[in-house]
């Protein structure tokens, strides 16, 4: 419970304790009778009265039997009455009146109607939204960062050096308007930056702000959304009266395509509320008024889903694209991650770079973060390479199950089974290096062989393509051989998926088949509706749809007999890898090129767990559960993998 509820609740206990002070009730007691005036002049004449109090026009005492007694008297008679009962021989007191103050008399009571109305006002402030004012729902809910909130700079963002470049030219305008305005030149009044999560669109946003030194505004695209219509543009005008105020500044949008959607765009209709806002955003940033000194900076992952408007020149000049890293973007950015951690001798970033392509901003902090913590629990002063190939492999398949309990028969199953991934992968050219094979069960997974690649790779040719295909057919071909047909397992599910995806790629994305030419037979999906992708297909006679699954067919097969021709041919280096693996549970490329050799294993130590670095090529694994995505290695996209 923060401290606002505890204030609140508390005010409300202090208000009922003066509620029940002011309307107090009087225990019950002795039954009270009231006399009439009459009724009390009789009774002092009969002797009847035997104690009085008089209290100006209020007189209250006691019979003679006993019972309590309340009169009233006119005002001015207190002094005659005081007389007439000392006269008949009562008790009798008299209780001098004290006059109050007209203003004071008048605050006593109206003061519990002004309690209630504070009280009542207070909670209505606290249950109104918008940071507590009364009818401030149009009010922006930009916050402003300061320095005091952390500073950063370019020095901070590294592996984008592109994007920095582009944004550079914001800074200096920012610092030097005059550089620009000289020439008849106009900066950009916003900048869309797009790219995957993770990769470091709002640091880039707020190291602009940082270099220029000047105010930075930022706001998510679904604080201008609510229920009511014309909210999210009040906030819109709002945020630019601000932004005004305090320019030249930046203004930065996180996630824009929560308000920038394509309007009239999808089938469930449109959204008032969201379209309003958008013509708002549309207007401030290039209308009839300019706002002179307000740049605009916004992130998304989706630029395909917003309005054409919102893109063109004048409002949104120029789209920045922030990308995955390469290996070199990938070792600097470790380099940034890594300063506040003590590295062992034996780490090379530029080795893990290698080893995780495909890796954005995000996923590398993520990794030293991970190797720190295991480097902790582990009792060690500094992070050591082995550090780093565990929480790799942790984060990209998950921990370790060596609780798992698998019968001989089960290890001796997968065990063939990575071993035929392994052969095949070595042997048939155009696949990337054996890492590392292992039958230790890690997340969903009993078993899996990981590949190294030597560089980032943007393109694949079709011998990479079929030589993907032949080793991921590795795995069953090898449960045939050795165990039957009748042996065979469900361990190659994952195997056959991954290769029929990447054999349908080849005939309706890639134009690889001699049959039907280079010619697409797919197109990329529509509109997400009701969280379902609606694709738009081609149509394509029946004809051409059975050549279509012959020639997949054809693609799929020719990878399996591959595979089977090299473990028949090679069949005692099969055995002995699969021996080994058996064995020592995990072998390392090297060791598996020593096994091929006729070379023998030495360790100086037994390993309980050895690691490998992610690839972006795929990872193949024996008992594979049907929801075990694992790090996909070639997706059906026109660059390949």
């Amino acid at each position: 419970m923060n401290g606002r509820n505890i204030l609140i609740w508390g005010l409300v206990f202090i208000f009922f304790i003066i509620a029940l002070q002011l309307f107090e009730f009087s225990s019950p007691g002795p039954t009270v009778e009231r006399l009439s005036y009459s009724q009390f002049v009789t009774r002092i004449d009969e002797g009847a009265i035997r104690q009085a109090e008089i209290d100006g026009v209020n007189v209250k005492g006691a019979l003679d039997n006993g019972r309590q007694f309340v009169a009233a008297i006119p005002e001015g008679a207190a002094p005659q009455i005081a007389d007439r009962l000392i006269a008949a021989g009562a008790e009798t007191t008299i209780t001098p009146v004290e006059e109050l103050p007209l203003a004071l008399s008048l605050l006593f009571n109206i003061l519990p109607f002004l309690i209630f109305l504070a009280f009542i006002f207070f909670v209505m402030r606290q249950m109104q939204g918008a940071g507590g004012k009364a009818m401030g729902f149009g009010k922006s809910r930009a916050k402003l960062l300061t320095e005091r909130q952390g500073r950063v700079t370019f020095d901070d963002v590294a592996g984008i050096d592109e994007a920095k470049e582009e944004l550079e030219e914001i800074v200096e305008y920012l610092k030097d308007p005059m550089k620009f305005q000289r020439l008849g030149g106009k900066i950009p009044k916003g900048a869309l930056l797009v790219g995957p999560p993770g990769t470091g669109k709002t640091l880039l946003a707020r190291a602009i702000a940082g270099e220029a030194n000047v105010p930075f505004f930022t706001i998510s695209g679904s604080d201008f959304v609510e229920m009511f219509v014309g909210v999210g543009a009040s906030r819109v005008r709002d945020m630019f009266e601000q932004a005004k105020k305090n320019a030249p500044c930046i203004i930065f949008i996180d996630e824009i395509d929560a308000v920038g959607r394509h309007r009239g765009a999808g089938l469930g209709g449109g959204n008032d509320e969201r379209e309003q806002t958008l013509n708002q955003l549309l207007v401030e940033m290039d209308g009839f008024e300019a706002n002179e000194g307000i740049i605009l900076i916004a992130a998304t992952n989706r630029p395909d889903v917003l309005d054409p408007a919102l893109l063109r020149p004048g409002r949104f000049d120029r789209q920045v694209v922030v990308p995955n890293p390469d290996v070199v973007g990938r070792e600097k950015i470790l380099q940034v991650h890594a300063k506040k951690v003590p590295l062992a001798p034996d780490v090379d970033l530029r080795t893990i770079a290698r080893g995780t392509p495909g890796f954005s901003g995000a996923d590398l902090a993520n990794l030293v973060n991970e190797a720190a913590l295991l480097a902790a629990r582990r009792g060690k002063r500094f992070v050591t390479a082995k550090e780093f190939d565990d929480s790799k492999d942790k984060v990209l398949m998950g921990a370790e199950r060596r609780s798992m309990v698998m019968t001989e028969e089960e290890k001796m199953l997968t065990a063939y089974h990575e071993a035929g991934h392994a052969l095949v992968g070595i042997t048939v050219p155009g696949n990337d290096p054996v890492h590392k094979a292992t039958i230790i069960p890690r997340g969903r997974a009993l078993g899996m062989v990981q590949y190294l690649p030597e560089r980032d790779r943007y393109s694949m040719t079709l011998q990479q393509m079929q030589a993907r295909i032949a080793m991921a057919m590795g795995g069953r071909v090898a449960e045939e051989l050795k165990f039957g047909r009748e042996k065979v397992t469900s361990g190659a599910q994952q195997d056959i998926e991954h290769a029929t995806k990447i054999a349908r790629a080849m005939v309706t994305q890639y134009g690889l088949s001699e049959k039907l030419g280079p010619i697409a037979y797919a197109e990329d999906e529509g509109e997400v509706f009701l969280g379902q992708s609606i694709a738009r297909t081609k149509s394509i006679s029946p004809d051409t749809a059975k050549l279509i699954e012959d020639e997949i067919k054809r693609f799929v097969m020719e990878g399996y007999e591959t595979a089977r021709r090299i473990l028949t041919e090679r069949r005692d280096d099969w055995e002995r890898l699969a021996q080994a693996l058996l064995e020592y549970e995990t072998l390392t490329g090297e060791e598996i090129q020593k096994l091929l050799k006729g070379e023998p294993i030495v360790r100086e130590e037994p390993e309980d767990f050895a690691a490998s670095p992610p690839s972006s090529v795929p990872t193949t694994g024996a008992g594979a559960d049907k929801e075990r995505k694992g790090p996909e290695g070639f997706e059906p996209s026109p660059q390949g993998a």
